[in-house]
C-alpha cells in the first residue's frame, strides 16, 4: 500500500501545477504562429591564441557598416543595427523568425592585460571577430590559489 500525501501538501493551493500550465500554454502558442521567443544574436567564442585575446560573435545579417566597436572603462561594446533588406508588408509574412533592431553586447576586459589601443576586428560571413593584444598571457598568469581549510 502506497501512502500518498494529499495533492494540497504536494503544491501548495496548486500553484505550480497551475502557474506551470499557463506558463506552458502561453508559450506553446509562440511555437504555432511561428514566433522565435529566443534572440539568436550574438553567440560569441572567447579564447586565447598567440598571445591575443579573442572574442568571435555571430551577426547573423548584419553589414559591417552597421556594427560599430569601442572601448570604455575596461569594457568592449559591440553595437550596432540589423536591417530589413526588402519591403514585405507584415500581414503576407507566415513566419517572422529572423531578429531585426538595434543590438549591443559588453564584454569586460582584463584591465592590466589588455593593450586595448592596439584592438583590431574583421568582420566575414556573419562573423565579427575581434583581437585583443595582451601584454601576458591570461592562462599564464593564472596560479591557483590554495584555501586551508579551519
Amino acid at each position: 500500500m502506497t501512502n500518498r500525501l494529499p495533492s494540497v501538501w504536494t503544491e501548495p493551493l496548486l500553484l505550480g501545477t497551475g502557474l506551470s500550465k499557463v506558463f506552458d500554454d502561453f508559450f506553446g502558442d509562440f511555437h504555432n504562429v511561428g514566433l522565435d521567443v529566443a534572440s539568436s544574436f550574438g553567440h560569441s567564442d572567447i579564447y586565447e591564441k598567440d598571445n591575443n585575446l579573442v572574442i568571435e560573435t555571430e551577426l547573423p545579417g548584419a553589414k559591417k557598416e552597421d556594427v560599430s566597436i569601442k572601448v570604455e572603462n575596461d569594457t568592449l561594446h559591440i553595437s550596432g543595427e540589423m536591417k530589413r533588406n526588402e519591403e514585405v508588408k507584415e500581414d503576407n509574412y507566415f513566419r517572422m523568425g529572423r531578429r531585426y533592431g538595434s543590438f549591443q553586447r559588453t564584454f569586460p576586459l582584463p584591465s592590466d592585460l589588455a593593450n586595448k589601443k592596439s584592438i583590431k576586428a574583421h568582420f566575414e560571413d556573419g562573423v565579427l571577430k575581434v583581437i585583443i593584444p595582451l601584454k601576458e598571457s591570461i592562462k599564464e598568469k593564472e596560479q591557483p590559489i590554495e584555501v586551508k581549510i579551519q
